[in-house]
Protein backbone atom coordinates (compact mmCIF):
# COMPACT_ATOMS: atom_id res chain seq x y z
CA UNK A 1 0.00 0.00 0.00
CA UNK A 2 1.45 3.44 -0.91
CA UNK A 3 2.40 5.89 1.82
CA UNK A 4 2.13 9.69 2.06
CA UNK A 5 3.67 11.72 4.94
CA UNK A 6 4.18 8.47 6.77
CA UNK A 7 0.53 7.39 6.50
CA UNK A 8 -0.75 4.46 4.46
CA UNK A 9 -3.12 5.47 1.66
CA UNK A 10 -6.05 3.11 1.02
CA UNK A 11 -6.57 2.20 -2.67
CA UNK A 12 -9.74 4.26 -2.93
CA UNK A 13 -8.03 7.45 -1.73
CA UNK A 14 -7.72 10.32 -4.24
CA UNK A 15 -3.95 10.37 -3.77
CA UNK A 16 -3.78 6.77 -5.05
CA UNK A 17 -6.39 7.25 -7.77
CA UNK A 18 -5.60 5.96 -11.22
CA UNK A 19 -5.62 7.74 -14.55
CA UNK A 20 -7.58 6.86 -17.66
CA UNK A 21 -7.37 7.68 -21.35
CA UNK A 22 -10.75 8.26 -22.96
CA UNK A 23 -10.83 7.81 -26.75
CA UNK A 24 -13.82 9.55 -28.33
CA UNK A 25 -15.10 8.95 -31.84
CA UNK A 26 -18.05 10.51 -33.64
CA UNK A 27 -20.68 7.78 -33.34
CA UNK A 28 -22.84 5.42 -35.35
CA UNK A 29 -26.41 4.19 -35.60
CA UNK A 30 -27.18 1.09 -33.56
CA UNK A 31 -28.35 -0.78 -36.66
CA UNK A 32 -28.57 -0.26 -40.44
CA UNK A 33 -32.30 0.45 -40.25
CA UNK A 34 -34.32 3.54 -41.01
CA UNK A 35 -35.46 4.00 -37.39
CA UNK A 36 -31.97 3.54 -35.95
CA UNK A 37 -30.44 5.90 -38.50
CA UNK A 38 -33.15 8.45 -37.85
CA UNK A 39 -32.43 8.40 -34.11
CA UNK A 40 -28.73 8.86 -34.78
CA UNK A 41 -29.18 11.68 -37.30
CA UNK A 42 -31.64 13.45 -35.01
CA UNK A 43 -28.95 13.65 -32.32
CA UNK A 44 -26.06 14.37 -34.69
CA UNK A 45 -27.71 17.04 -36.82
CA UNK A 46 -29.31 18.76 -33.83
CA UNK A 47 -25.86 19.71 -32.51
CA UNK A 48 -25.16 23.43 -33.11
CA UNK A 49 -21.50 22.49 -33.59
CA UNK A 50 -22.47 20.52 -36.70
CA UNK A 51 -25.06 22.86 -38.21
CA UNK A 52 -24.51 26.50 -37.26
CA UNK A 53 -27.90 27.85 -38.15
CA UNK A 54 -30.45 29.54 -35.89
CA UNK A 55 -32.63 26.85 -34.36
CA UNK A 56 -35.81 28.56 -35.58
CA UNK A 57 -34.52 28.18 -39.13
CA UNK A 58 -32.86 24.76 -38.87
CA UNK A 59 -35.51 22.91 -36.86
CA UNK A 60 -38.24 22.92 -39.56
CA UNK A 61 -35.67 21.79 -42.16
CA UNK A 62 -34.32 19.03 -39.93
CA UNK A 63 -37.63 17.66 -38.69
CA UNK A 64 -39.81 18.57 -41.63
CA UNK A 65 -37.58 17.30 -44.42
CA UNK A 66 -34.20 15.74 -43.57
CA UNK A 67 -35.38 13.30 -40.90
CA UNK A 68 -38.26 12.29 -43.16
CA UNK A 69 -36.20 11.59 -46.27
CA UNK A 70 -32.55 10.94 -45.40
CA UNK A 71 -32.79 7.99 -42.93
CA UNK A 72 -34.01 5.52 -45.56
CA UNK A 73 -31.21 6.41 -48.00
CA UNK A 74 -28.59 6.40 -45.28
CA UNK A 75 -29.82 3.05 -43.95
CA UNK A 76 -29.28 1.55 -47.41
CA UNK A 77 -25.73 2.90 -47.43
CA UNK A 78 -25.01 1.54 -43.95
CA UNK A 79 -26.39 -1.86 -44.93
CA UNK A 80 -23.79 -2.13 -47.71
CA UNK A 81 -20.87 -1.93 -45.26
CA UNK A 82 -22.41 -3.27 -42.04
CA UNK A 83 -20.45 -6.16 -40.57
CA UNK A 84 -21.70 -9.35 -38.94
CA UNK A 85 -20.31 -8.01 -35.65
CA UNK A 86 -21.82 -4.56 -36.03
CA UNK A 87 -21.07 -1.05 -37.28
CA UNK A 88 -17.61 -0.74 -38.84
CA UNK A 89 -16.88 2.47 -36.97
CA UNK A 90 -17.79 0.94 -33.61
CA UNK A 91 -16.03 -2.39 -34.24
CA UNK A 92 -12.79 -0.79 -35.44
CA UNK A 93 -12.90 1.85 -32.69
CA UNK A 94 -13.30 -0.84 -30.04
CA UNK A 95 -10.37 -2.76 -31.47
CA UNK A 96 -8.27 0.41 -31.56
CA UNK A 97 -9.09 1.21 -27.93
CA UNK A 98 -8.08 -2.32 -26.93
CA UNK A 99 -4.84 -2.05 -28.89
CA UNK A 100 -4.01 1.35 -27.36
CA UNK A 101 -4.86 0.00 -23.92
CA UNK A 102 -2.61 -3.01 -24.41
CA UNK A 103 0.25 -0.77 -25.55
CA UNK A 104 -0.15 1.59 -22.59
CA UNK A 105 -0.43 -1.33 -20.19
CA UNK A 106 2.75 -2.86 -21.59
CA UNK A 107 4.62 0.36 -20.86
CA UNK A 108 2.91 1.43 -17.63
CA UNK A 109 2.11 -1.91 -16.04
CA UNK A 110 -1.66 -1.60 -16.10
CA UNK A 111 -1.74 1.62 -14.07
CA UNK A 112 -3.63 3.56 -16.76
CA UNK A 113 -7.09 2.51 -17.91
CA UNK A 114 -8.48 3.12 -21.39
CA UNK A 115 -12.06 3.47 -22.55
CA UNK A 116 -14.04 4.34 -25.67
CA UNK A 117 -17.04 6.63 -26.01
CA UNK A 118 -19.04 8.22 -28.83
CA UNK A 119 -20.08 11.84 -29.17
CA UNK A 120 -23.43 10.65 -30.53
CA UNK A 121 -25.08 7.30 -29.89
CA UNK A 122 -23.65 4.54 -27.74
CA UNK A 123 -21.52 4.09 -25.74
CA UNK A 124 -22.21 7.65 -24.71
CA UNK A 125 -19.58 9.94 -23.21
CA UNK A 126 -21.70 10.56 -20.12
CA UNK A 127 -22.15 6.84 -19.39
CA UNK A 128 -18.49 5.96 -19.96
CA UNK A 129 -17.20 8.87 -17.87
CA UNK A 130 -19.53 7.93 -15.02
CA UNK A 131 -18.31 4.32 -15.18
CA UNK A 132 -14.69 5.48 -15.08
CA UNK A 133 -15.33 7.65 -12.04
CA UNK A 134 -17.03 4.76 -10.23
CA UNK A 135 -13.96 2.62 -10.95
CA UNK A 136 -11.77 5.10 -9.07
CA UNK A 137 -10.38 7.19 -11.92
CA UNK A 138 -9.45 10.68 -10.77
CA UNK A 139 -7.30 11.80 -13.70
CA UNK A 140 -8.85 11.77 -17.15
CA UNK A 141 -7.03 12.33 -20.43
CA UNK A 142 -9.40 12.89 -23.37
CA UNK A 143 -8.15 11.95 -26.82
CA UNK A 144 -10.73 12.57 -29.58
CA UNK A 145 -9.98 10.35 -32.58
CA UNK A 146 -9.80 13.29 -35.00
CA UNK A 147 -6.20 14.08 -36.04
CA UNK A 148 -7.17 17.48 -37.43
CA UNK A 149 -9.15 19.79 -35.14
CA UNK A 150 -12.57 21.03 -36.17
CA UNK A 151 -15.31 22.48 -34.02
CA UNK A 152 -17.68 20.07 -35.81
CA UNK A 153 -15.83 16.97 -34.59
CA UNK A 154 -13.26 17.56 -31.84
CA UNK A 155 -15.18 20.54 -30.49
CA UNK A 156 -18.39 18.53 -30.35
CA UNK A 157 -16.62 15.65 -28.59
CA UNK A 158 -15.22 18.01 -25.97
CA UNK A 159 -18.67 19.56 -25.49
CA UNK A 160 -19.95 16.06 -24.66
CA UNK A 161 -17.14 15.59 -22.15
CA UNK A 162 -17.92 18.91 -20.48
CA UNK A 163 -21.61 18.02 -20.27
CA UNK A 164 -20.58 14.79 -18.55
CA UNK A 165 -18.47 16.78 -16.09
CA UNK A 166 -21.55 18.81 -15.14
CA UNK A 167 -23.29 15.64 -13.91
CA UNK A 168 -20.49 14.70 -11.49
CA UNK A 169 -20.35 15.68 -7.85
CA UNK A 170 -16.57 15.33 -7.90
CA UNK A 171 -14.96 16.06 -11.26
CA UNK A 172 -11.61 14.50 -12.18
CA UNK A 173 -8.44 16.30 -13.12
CA UNK A 174 -8.84 16.77 -16.87
CA UNK A 175 -6.40 17.00 -19.74
CA UNK A 176 -7.39 17.33 -23.40
CA UNK A 177 -5.57 16.57 -26.62
CA UNK A 178 -7.24 18.68 -29.28
CA UNK A 179 -5.31 17.54 -32.36
CA UNK A 180 -2.37 15.42 -33.53
CA UNK A 181 -2.28 16.31 -37.21
CA UNK A 182 1.52 16.80 -37.24
CA UNK A 183 2.47 14.12 -34.72
CA UNK A 184 5.50 12.15 -35.90
CA UNK A 185 4.07 8.77 -34.89
CA UNK A 186 0.72 9.39 -36.59
CA UNK A 187 2.48 10.53 -39.77
CA UNK A 188 4.84 7.55 -39.68
CA UNK A 189 1.86 5.21 -39.43
CA UNK A 190 0.29 6.86 -42.50
CA UNK A 191 3.55 6.67 -44.42
CA UNK A 192 3.92 3.01 -43.52
CA UNK A 193 0.39 2.19 -44.68
CA UNK A 194 0.95 3.84 -48.06
CA UNK A 195 4.34 2.19 -48.52
CA UNK A 196 2.90 -1.21 -47.64
CA UNK A 197 0.14 -0.67 -50.19
CA UNK A 198 2.65 0.29 -52.87
CA UNK A 199 4.86 -2.68 -52.03
CA UNK A 200 1.93 -5.03 -52.59
CA UNK A 201 0.14 -3.36 -55.49
CA UNK A 202 2.62 -0.98 -57.08
CA UNK A 203 2.40 2.79 -57.04
CA UNK A 204 -0.60 4.48 -58.62
CA UNK A 205 -0.45 7.43 -60.99
CA UNK A 206 -1.74 9.76 -58.25
CA UNK A 207 -2.28 9.65 -54.49
CA UNK A 208 -5.45 11.45 -53.47
CA UNK A 209 -5.96 12.41 -49.83
CA UNK A 210 -9.65 12.83 -49.05
CA UNK A 211 -10.60 14.59 -45.82
CA UNK A 212 -14.10 15.12 -44.46
CA UNK A 213 -15.35 18.54 -45.48
CA UNK A 214 -16.81 21.42 -43.50
CA UNK A 215 -18.65 24.52 -44.74
CA UNK A 216 -16.33 27.25 -45.99
CA UNK A 217 -17.89 29.76 -43.61
CA UNK A 218 -16.71 27.66 -40.63
CA UNK A 219 -13.13 28.01 -41.85
CA UNK A 220 -13.59 31.75 -42.41
CA UNK A 221 -14.85 32.00 -38.83
CA UNK A 222 -11.55 30.61 -37.56
CA UNK A 223 -11.80 26.82 -37.67
CA UNK A 224 -8.19 25.60 -38.21
CA UNK A 225 -9.30 22.39 -39.89
CA UNK A 226 -8.36 23.08 -43.54
CA UNK A 227 -4.90 24.34 -42.62
CA UNK A 228 -4.27 21.28 -40.45
CA UNK A 229 -5.45 18.95 -43.22
CA UNK A 230 -3.08 20.55 -45.69
CA UNK A 231 -0.23 20.43 -43.16
CA UNK A 232 -0.79 16.70 -42.69
CA UNK A 233 -0.82 16.28 -46.48
CA UNK A 234 2.36 18.32 -46.94
CA UNK A 235 4.28 16.33 -44.35
CA UNK A 236 2.98 13.04 -45.71
CA UNK A 237 3.93 13.98 -49.27
CA UNK A 238 7.41 15.03 -48.19
CA UNK A 239 7.95 11.77 -46.32
CA UNK A 240 6.82 9.76 -49.34
CA UNK A 241 8.94 11.81 -51.74
CA UNK A 242 5.95 12.81 -53.85
CA UNK A 243 5.98 15.73 -56.27
CA UNK A 244 3.22 18.29 -55.86
CA UNK A 245 1.44 17.04 -58.98
CA UNK A 246 1.35 13.48 -57.65
CA UNK A 247 -0.40 14.33 -54.36
CA UNK A 248 -3.90 15.79 -54.30
CA UNK A 249 -5.98 17.05 -51.36
CA UNK A 250 -9.79 17.01 -51.55
CA UNK A 251 -12.80 17.18 -49.22
CA UNK A 252 -15.79 14.83 -49.12
CA UNK A 253 -19.21 14.29 -47.52
CA UNK A 254 -20.72 17.73 -48.06
CA UNK A 255 -24.30 18.32 -46.99
CA UNK A 256 -26.70 20.98 -48.23
CA UNK A 257 -26.26 23.73 -50.79
CA UNK A 258 -23.81 26.08 -49.10
CA UNK A 259 -20.19 26.03 -50.31
CA UNK A 260 -17.94 23.56 -48.50
CA UNK A 261 -14.16 23.22 -48.58
CA UNK A 262 -12.88 22.64 -52.09
CA UNK A 263 -11.92 20.83 -54.20
CA UNK A 264 -14.70 18.28 -53.77
CA UNK A 265 -13.57 14.65 -53.77
CA UNK A 266 -16.27 13.32 -56.08
CA UNK A 267 -15.67 16.03 -58.68
CA UNK A 268 -11.90 15.58 -58.57
CA UNK A 269 -12.15 11.82 -58.99
CA UNK A 270 -14.32 12.14 -62.08
CA UNK A 271 -12.00 14.80 -63.49
CA UNK A 272 -8.90 12.66 -62.98
CA UNK A 273 -10.50 9.70 -64.73
CA UNK A 274 -11.38 11.89 -67.72
CA UNK A 275 -7.78 13.17 -67.78
CA UNK A 276 -6.51 9.63 -68.40
CA UNK A 277 -5.29 8.93 -64.86
CA UNK A 278 -5.43 5.15 -65.09
CA UNK A 279 -4.63 4.14 -61.50
CA UNK A 280 -5.69 6.20 -58.50
CA UNK A 281 -4.71 5.50 -54.89
CA UNK A 282 -6.98 7.08 -52.27
CA UNK A 283 -6.23 7.56 -48.57
CA UNK A 284 -8.42 9.26 -45.93
CA UNK A 285 -5.97 10.54 -43.26
CA UNK A 286 -8.63 12.31 -41.21
CA UNK A 287 -10.49 9.10 -40.35
CA UNK A 288 -8.89 7.12 -37.53
CA UNK A 289 -10.92 4.04 -38.43
CA UNK A 290 -12.93 2.90 -41.41
CA UNK A 291 -16.59 3.90 -41.40
CA UNK A 292 -19.49 4.75 -43.70
CA UNK A 293 -17.62 7.68 -45.28
CA UNK A 294 -14.59 5.59 -46.22
CA UNK A 295 -16.13 2.20 -46.98
CA UNK A 296 -19.33 3.24 -48.74
CA UNK A 297 -18.72 6.78 -49.98
CA UNK A 298 -15.10 6.37 -51.06
CA UNK A 299 -14.49 2.66 -51.68
CA UNK A 300 -17.86 1.97 -53.33
CA UNK A 301 -19.50 5.11 -54.73
CA UNK A 302 -16.42 7.06 -55.75
CA UNK A 303 -14.80 3.93 -57.12
CA UNK A 304 -17.81 3.66 -59.44
CA UNK A 305 -17.41 7.33 -60.38
CA UNK A 306 -13.77 6.76 -61.33
CA UNK A 307 -14.41 3.63 -63.36
CA UNK A 308 -17.46 4.93 -65.22
CA UNK A 309 -15.50 8.04 -66.24
CA UNK A 310 -12.70 6.03 -67.83
CA UNK A 311 -10.35 5.17 -64.97
CA UNK A 312 -8.87 1.68 -64.84
CA UNK A 313 -7.91 0.99 -61.21
CA UNK A 314 -9.27 2.69 -58.09
CA UNK A 315 -7.47 1.55 -54.95
CA UNK A 316 -8.66 2.60 -51.52
CA UNK A 317 -5.96 2.37 -48.83
CA UNK A 318 -7.68 1.38 -45.55
CA UNK A 319 -7.68 3.62 -42.50
CA UNK A 320 -5.07 2.94 -39.85
CA UNK A 321 -7.71 1.18 -37.73
CA UNK A 322 -6.15 -0.95 -34.98
CA UNK A 323 -2.78 -1.42 -36.67
CA UNK A 324 0.18 -1.71 -34.33
CA UNK A 325 1.73 1.51 -35.68
CA UNK A 326 -1.50 3.43 -35.07
CA UNK A 327 -2.00 2.08 -31.56
CA UNK A 328 1.63 2.81 -30.72
CA UNK A 329 1.34 6.38 -32.02
CA UNK A 330 -1.78 7.11 -29.96
CA UNK A 331 -0.24 5.50 -26.90
CA UNK A 332 2.83 7.71 -27.34
CA UNK A 333 0.65 10.81 -27.54
CA UNK A 334 -1.28 9.83 -24.42
CA UNK A 335 1.75 8.84 -22.37
CA UNK A 336 3.57 12.08 -23.15
CA UNK A 337 0.64 13.99 -21.72
CA UNK A 338 0.27 11.65 -18.76
CA UNK A 339 3.94 12.07 -17.84
CA UNK A 340 3.17 15.31 -16.04
CA UNK A 341 0.82 13.45 -13.71
CA UNK A 342 3.62 11.12 -12.55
Amino acid sequence: MPRYLGFEIPPESPAAAKAAVLLVNLGTPAAPTRDAVRDYLAEFLADPRVVELPRWLWWPILHGWILRTRPARSAEAYAKVWRNDGSPLLVFSERLEQAVGAEISRRRGGKVATALAMTYGEPSVQTVVADLMRSGVRRLLVLPLFPQYSATSTGAALDAVMRAMQTLRWTPALHIIDDYHADAGYLAALVGSVQAHWAQHGRGDKLLLSFHGIPEKYARAGDPYPEQCRETARRLGDALGLANDDLLVTFQSRLGRQPWLRPYTDEMIGQLARQDVATLDVLCPGFAVDCLETLEEIALRYRATFLTNGGKQFRYIPALNDSRAHASALADIALRQLAGWG
